[in-house]
């Protein structure tokens, strides 16, 4: 009960701000061109609460699971002459209409990530950690298939990777499939095969194999060797006097026993390799720079706008893969698939864990959102715009019994999916929101 009455305000928070961004975007370009706005609803069904405002009715409606705009002469049956009217405008403006409120989901997503990543977040970014093991756990499938810690992967599924989040995907993707896995240990290539188990309650794939996380400053103290040195946080150590640093016990180790004696760190900043010399000054004994180690990063506005950006194409390109491996069969629609109550169980355990955590999740789920209404689907804004598409190629108006037999079809394809995916949620998440942990 305890992660249920966490769980309910914050997804109707998280859904509520996606939304209204969502349909914020729709109002403000059809009003942008001279589109007569009817309705704003936040949410579906019988009208709550709201105001008019110049002939636009702003409201919130019963069912918090989505929301609307209704634009005036939007349906054929609906058209007055009036030029204010949806259907009289060029096609490509309603196309653009249409394409308004997933490029706000983009828009918000993009703000939020990068406002994560300016405040500060704990978590490495796998696309900054190197296709390296650094933990493989005791009878995993990892284990029986011969994956040792220190082994770099260069190809999995036949394909060449060089980051922990292409090996993540393709292990997650392929629960109870071998998976054939190329590796160095050391300079010796190796071929093993891994067939991850499957994770009954979300049946996604998990070899027991985890990364080797980057060896870097996530704060560099004031008026310390490390400072005047010019050492940066973020910045990530690969050698100290020429060696590599294996653990960071390790490169602890190396300050410690070094006090007073000049040495030289390699740390990669960025896409540039720096070789700074540091004197360690003795501190009870023992060496010290004034660093801090950790994953913690705080970037700057720049940096945190692109980090965001490459955050967000990396949703997408997963997101089609995704679709491409549900098709085609390779991955149960169980895993692949998450509907109100998983979002709702997603939103309660990031508000748990802090607001930040909770405005990181918003981020994810309002460019799945964006993609989602992208997809060509009737009745979603892909679907709308797949149609102005044809019909621009036509040079004429599909008939309106044709567009009303694929708005049918659309509306029980979206309630088919609807349905399955609430049954996916419930048998995921209904002991959890109900549960204390």
């Amino acid at each position: 009960m305890e992660n249920l009455l966490t769980s309910i305000p914050a997804f109707l928070f998280a859904l509520g701000v996606i939304v209204f961004v969502h349909e914020a975007g729709h109002h403000m370009v059809a009003k942008l061109f001279g589109v007569r706005v009817v309705v704003f609803s936040l949410g579906f069904g019988k009208r709550l609460w709201g105001f008019q405002h110049r002939g636009t009715d702003y409201r919130v409606s019963a069912i918090p699971l989505g929301g609307y705009v209704r634009m005036g002469g939007e349906l054929a049956e609906e058209r007055t002459g009036d030029p204010s009217d949806f259907l009289a405008k060029p096609r490509w403006q309603r196309i653009l209409v249409y394409l308004a409120g997933p490029a706000m989901n983009v828009v918000l997503s993009v703000a939020l990530i990068a406002g994560v990543f300016m405040a500060g977040i704990e978590l490495q970014a796998m696309q900054d950690i190197p296709s390296i093991v650094g933990t493989v756990e005791e009878d995993s499938a990892g284990a029986k298939a011969g994956v040792e810690p220190g082994d770099r992967i260069v190809r999995i599924a036949d394909k060449p990777v060089d980051r922990w989040k292409e090996v993540a995907f393709v292990l997650a993707t392929s629960a109870e499939r071998p998976v054939e896995i190329e590796l160095l240990r050391g300079e010796t290539p190796m071929r093993v095969v891994v067939t991850p188990v499957k994770v009954p309650r979300y049946e996604f794939g998990d070899a027991g194999i985890y990364p080797k996380l980057l060896l870097r400053f996530s704060e560099i103290f004031k008026d310390t060797p490390a400072a005047r040195a010019g050492f940066r946080s973020g910045d990530e150590v690969r050698r100290i006097d020429g060696r590599p640093v294996p653990e960071v016990d390790d490169f602890i180790t190396y300050i410690e026993t070094h006090a007073g004696t000049e040495i030289n760190i390699e740390v990669l900043r960025r896409d540039d390799l720096l070789t700074l010399a540091v004197t360690p000054e003795a501190i009870e004994g023992k060496g010290k720079i004034g660093v801090r180690l950790g994953s913690f990063r705080r970037l700057g506005f720049g940096e945190a706008i692109v980090e965001s950006i490459k955050f967000n194409v990396d949703i997408i390109d997963k997101s089609i893969l995704i679709l491409g491996k549900l098709f085609s069969n390779e991955i149960a629609a169980k895993s692949a698939l998450s509907g109100p109550i998983e979002i709702a169980a997603w939103s309660g355990r990031a508000a748990r864990r802090g607001f930040k955590d909770l405005i990181y999740t918003m981020g994810f789920l309002s460019i799945s959102i964006g993609f989602m209404n992208l997809l060509p689907i009737p009745v979603l804004d892909g679907g709308h715009i797949s149609i102005l598409l044809v019909e621009s190629f036509l040079r004429r108006d599909l008939s309106l019994v044709l567009k009303e037999r694929i708005t049918q079809v659309g509306f029980m394809m979206l309630m088919t999916l609807m349905a399955m995916v609430i049954f996916f949620d419930l048998s995921k998440n209904l002991p959890a929101l109900f549960g204390s942990q």
